[in-house]
């Protein structure tokens, strides 16, 4: 048996995977597969529909907002938000919180003025800055709310006078939302919402179509809303395995349910991290991320012992990234708490094998 800890793509149910597989061979008794179905099908517009009425109602979407599901993932927005929502002589304000909001940073600038509020780049990325105020007059403020990497997390909602703007791709369906104080959310979806190919993004009516550029067609959100989701070939598989995970997590209870899950899933990794003499957090506790939890081995040279203990008991995908290091066990909602609780026993019997 395998328990994937992997920071994405992450771990789907095995009800999902297993009805996924079997649309690949015969989707819906139309003795065809998934992957050969035409999107302008009637067959695929009801599984767009409801995978829209899914994340609506899971994420408790308002009215005031659109939906749409785009190819690709969100390395693709650090670049189509600006393009959107920054007019050439406006000032966006991000807020440096890791690799992935650095990368937003220097897209963004490629479009107009960006000021970088504050950041913990000196400080590893181990803590989000607090305590600084968001100007009124900037187009936009950005942030992202999960860090995959450095394994920090931000949950309450800024509260700002201006139009936010969250990267949410880590932590989206984990954890309950107000996406009415949002003018846009994007996620890639490989990690709670389906498989890599795909990005959420839910937009505010009548945020669009401000800053007077002429914005390639493909690129600009208002073409793929009035479209929905239809202006080219979407990834019609993708969608379709998101449905189904979204179906999963609303047997499930919905988000809310899955929230006080994978807190208790965190809070025990994080409980034997701080207990066992081997472990350190490398996350400033009061920023600690649910969905990724990262921490190093207080004898470096134990590291590669550890993984191939860890890796010998089924457990994979807990090495840190390539640029920090030490491990990363990944929490998305599909981890259940009896995975967390083998990986948990595993470092106390490695640390029992090294003490004795």
């Amino acid at each position: 048996m395998k328990y994937n800890f992997g920071a994405g793509p992450g771990k789907l149910a095995k009800e999902v995977l297993a009805e996924a597989a079997a649309a690949v061979q015969n989707f819906n008794n139309t003795g065809l597969s998934i992957l050969e179905i035409s999107h302008r099908s009637e067959h695929f517009i009801e599984v767009l529909n409801e995978t829209e009425q899914l994340a609506r109602q899971l994420l408790a979407v308002p009215d005031t907002h659109d939906i749409i599901f785009l190819q690709g993932g969100a390395s693709s927005h650090f670049a189509m938000v600006p393009m959107n929502l920054l007019p050439d002589d406006g000032t966006a304000i991000y807020l440096d919180t890791g690799m992935w909001s650095s990368k937003a940073i220097a897209e963004a600038k490629k479009f107009g003025k960006v000021s970088v509020i504050a950041s913990s780049v000196n400080a590893d990325y181990s803590f989000y800055p607090k305590g600084f105020t968001v100007s009124k007059d900037a187009a936009y403020y950005h942030f992202t709310s999960n860090n995959t990497i450095y394994g920090t997390g931000i949950f309450e909602t800024p509260q700002v006078d201006i139009p936010l703007v969250c990267d949410m791709s880590s932590d989206i369906f984990s954890r309950v939302i107000d996406v009415s104080a949002y003018s846009l959310i994007y996620a890639g979806a490989q990690k709670n919402t389906g498989p890599a190919g795909m990005t959420l993004v839910i937009v505010k009516k009548g945020i669009l179509g401000r800053t007077g550029r002429d914005i390639p067609i493909i690129f600009d959100y208002g073409v793929h809303v009035a479209h929905r989701s239809l202006y080219n070939t979407p990834a019609v598989y993708a969608i379709y395995v998101t449905m189904l995970n979204l179906r999963w997590l609303a047997a499930k209870g919905g988000v809310s349910v899955i929230e006080q899950e994978n807190i208790r899933k965190a809070a025990l990794l994080y409980q034997e991290i701080d207990d066992n003499p081997l472990f350190s957090g490398t996350a400033r506790k009061e920023d600690r991320s649910r969905m990724n939890v990262t921490f190093v081995m207080n004898a470096k040279d134990l590291e590669y012992e550890f993984s191939t203990f860890a890796s010998q008991r089924g457990i994979v995908g807990i090495a840190g990234h390539r640029h920090v290091g030490g491990f990363r066990a990944s929490l998305y909602n599909a981890v259940d708490l009896k995975a967390v609780e083998f990986l948990v026993e595993t470092m106390r019997e490695f640390t029992r094998i090294k003490q004795y």
